[in-house]
């Protein structure tokens, strides 16, 4: 197949792209003239893309979108909506027309994220479970919205619900590492919340499940079947660096210091269960969390 990615220079895009490039002819969605490589297309998320660009196109697998580890002022909220929603509807339309024109692209698989769901407690999160509350529910609700014009046209539009990807290179783990090797972290609040997780090569693996299986489609939810609280990450994490974990940060420290950002992503318990797509025959390679990161950090 001949599949277009856009975000493909983020962790998860590199991870897809380098994936899918040994079974199909993988071409990227590109902001930038000179980063392009030959079969590129340019875009701007904000945008309204030429269906005719897109129509020689079998699947659009589509990742950009600002980041959301940042301190939540009301412009950096304006641009997390915003590249999420603009992009997703130009790309949406243009799917459309290009469908109803051509019969191609036939698939458009979606980002979203866990935080769909809002903060539960510990309530089991399944694919059919209501939207939540707060600023990233809403921004998922909207963003999965902007997809809505490629479903009624007839493109198989898949959802996925991404929870906190663990990759030793980047993204929160990343993060983490430093202050885990220096003896210094802890949980989180109390740490009772649940943080659903995903390893990086089961997300890539999972995008390309969506790619080639024509019978997924909705919602996703792209976390491992093992949820764990932050305590017990937190201990786990430890116990594989072979690092004391003793100390705690304070909910108040935390909301003090990141406010919005943290009571949503770093205090929000969300016990997310991959439903669709074990029932679809998903079989997750970095299934609980301590192997996970022992291959990780090998």
């Amino acid at each position: 197949m001949r599949v277009l990615i856009s975000g493909a220079s983020g962790m998860i895009g590199k991870a897809v792209s380098a994936l899918l490039d040994g079974r199909h002819e993988v071409h990227a969605l590109v902001r930038d003239a000179a980063r392009a490589r030959p079969g590129d297309l340019l875009w701007q998320p904000a945008s309204a893309l030429d269906a005719a660009q897109i129509a020689g196109f079998d699947v659009i697998v589509h990742l950009a979108g600002r980041p959301v580890a940042t301190l939540w002022t009301e412009r950096a909220k304006a641009e997390i909506r915003n590249s999420r929603i603009e992009g997703t509807a130009n790309l949406a339309q243009a799917a459309a027309q290009a469908f109803l024109a051509n019969g191609r692209p036939r698939a458009l698989i979606c980002s979203s994220a866990s935080g769909y769901y809002g903060s539960r407690g510990d309530e089991e999160l399944v694919e059919e479970s209501e939207a939540g509350l707060g600023f990233l529910a809403e921004v998922c609700r909207e963003w999965e919205s902007a997809a809505h014009p490629a479903a009624m046209a007839g493109v198989r539009v898949a959802h996925m619900r991404t929870s906190l990807v663990l990759d030793a290179e980047g993204g929160a783990l990343a993060k983490m590492l430093p202050a885990f090797h220096m003896g210094i972290a802890g949980k989180l609040g109390s740490g009772h919340q649940w943080w659903s997780w995903v390893s990086l090569k089961d997300a890539a693996r999972a995008y390309a499940f969506a790619v080639e299986n024509e019978r997924v489609h909705g919602a996703l939810n792209l976390a491992a079947p093992n949820a764990v609280t932050n305590a017990e990450f937190t201990r786990t994490l430890g116990r594989v660096l072979h690092r004391p974990t003793l100390l705690a940060v304070p909910a108040l420290l935390l909301r003090a210091v990141a406010g919005e950002m943290a009571v949503e992503m770093l205090l929000a318990s969300q016990r997310v269960i991959p439903k669709r797509l074990l029932e679809a025959g998903f079989n997750f390679e970095d299934p609980a969390l301590e192997p996970a990161l022992r291959r990780l950090l090998a």
